[in-house]
């Protein structure tokens, strides 16, 4: 990953909001989450929600796809996958002993 196109993404998931939709579309995993369900778990209303979700789609972090009526958002794990490894690159010296974790699951 580019250092622009990681700053991009940081930028994006430093919001509140944008981060909590992130998580949530995470947590939802490949399958997604419709927009009127995103609005509804995290009390959003819709424009406020579209705002967010232009910009995390700027970033590289989720993707759309149009069902019917509704549009299905979904979080892009490659990206996720691309911006914590250049977080990671080159950590602690190249001293594998104290890079972080990679795992799924709830965080303890």
């Amino acid at each position: 990953m580019e250092h622009k196109t990681a700053t991009h993404a940081l930028a994006a998931l430093g919001h509140a909001t944008r981060l909590s939709v992130f998580r949530l579309l995470v947590q939802a995993g490949h399958g997604g989450r419709l927009a009127g369900e995103i609005a509804a778990d995290l009390g959003l209303p819709g424009a406020t929600l579209s705002f967010h979700l232009k910009e995390l789609a700027a970033a590289g972090l989720v993707s759309a796809e149009a069902r019917g009526r509704s549009i299905c958002y979904r979080a892009d794990f490659k990206a996720m996958d691309g911006l914590v490894g250049y977080l990671t690159e080159n950590c602690c010296a190249g001293d594998a002993s104290c890079a972080p974790a990679s795992r799924c699951g709830p965080a303890q």
